[in-house]
């Protein structure tokens, strides 16, 4: 994955409060091969009417909307169903970014599993950084290291897990997370055969 560290762009901001997995890309388009990008049908149902014409009103029908990677909305993004196709259809619109009050917990696991940060921000935080992109239009930062957000000459801070802030900074996956560690579990190893030989392995390398 591509490590997140410090991102600035244009954001699009989603009034709207629990938006789940089902919305976020609704089931008849899972069939579909990854390998052609499920960005299209990111919030398929609401992004266009029964004809599959685009809704003026919608925001990421919006001008620019296409090139913004952070998602502003509002508590409870990503809750319902475990679907990580959820998160395949954000990254392949382009978002790095979700910043909301809460998460779907399955979601916001997804979400780092596949490069995309879960910024956690207060319910008035989001308030206003949704009331400064829709009113101003200004280009926000999102800085991981620091766990701030810039937007104008206003700084807003998040929180994410420091375990998932470490996969994100690094672009690791579980795998290179565990990975990372193989010293300190060749030193466990080592340790736990001197304190404990009646449980190795007998004739083990």
């Amino acid at each position: 994955m591509t490590p997140f560290d410090i991102i600035t762009t244009t954001a699009c901001a989603l009034p709207l409060a629990s938006i789940d997995t089902d919305q976020l890309i609704p089931a008849r388009f899972m069939k579909r091969s990854r390998a052609d990008g499920y960005g299209q049908y990111l919030l398929y149902d609401m992004r266009f009417d029964d004809n599959g014409e685009p809704r003026p009103d919608f925001p990421l029908n919006a001008a620019g909307a296409q090139e913004a990677a952070v998602l502003v909305a509002r508590r409870n993004f990503g809750a319902g169903s475990s679907r990580e196709a959820a998160v395949y259809a954000l990254a392949d619109f382009g978002f790095r970014c979700v910043i909301a009050p809460s998460f779907g917990d399955i979601f916001a696991s997804n979400a780092v599993n596949n490069g995309v940060l879960p910024a956690k921000v207060s319910e008035a935080d989001a308030e206003e950084i949704l009331t400064l992109l829709q009113t101003t239009g200004a280009d926000v930062t999102v800085d991981l290291r620091d766990s701030l957000i810039r937007l104008g000459n206003r700084t807003f801070t998040f929180s994410v897990d420091p375990i998932w802030r470490t996969k994100l900074l690094n672009g690791w996956d579980d795998l290179d997370l565990t990975a990372s560690l193989t010293g300190d579990i060749a030193g466990f190893e080592q340790q736990d055969a001197a304190a404990r030989p009646w449980v190795q392995l007998q004739g083990r390398d």
